[in-house]
């Protein structure tokens, strides 16, 4: 069975995500990448609460390509230190896991 993971990325617009988001399907990296399109952020940073809207987006994946969709999220982003958080996906529907597995297949 895949490993599965969800994977939590922010981004500052829906250009910025669909940006991402097609790149990490494309380059078969994440089987699906669900854009959530206003979400409200407070975090601190830089010494400071900062409250901004942002761009939510929900990758599918599979744990062994982890590292690789941290590499093209950093390489597209514009932030400095983006958002990008997996959860491992503990149970889900078996025709679905394997059909994650089959499109992050590289090949």
């Amino acid at each position: 069975m895949t490993e599965a993971l969800v994977v939590l990325i922010t981004a500052a617009s829906g250009d910025e995500a669909a940006n991402i988001a097609k790149a990490l399907v494309e380059g078969r990296l994440a089987a699906c990448v669900n854009i959530v399109k206003e979400v409200r952020s407070m975090y601190r940073w830089q010494g400071r609460v900062a409250d901004e809207k942002e761009v939510l987006m929900i990758a599918k994946t599979r744990k062994e390509l982890f590292a690789d969709v941290v590499r093209k999220v950093k390489e597209l982003h514009s932030y400095s230190v983006p958002e990008i958080i997996a959860l491992p996906v503990v149970e889900g529907f078996e025709e679905y896991l394997a059909w994650l597995g089959a499109e992050t297949e590289k090949g």
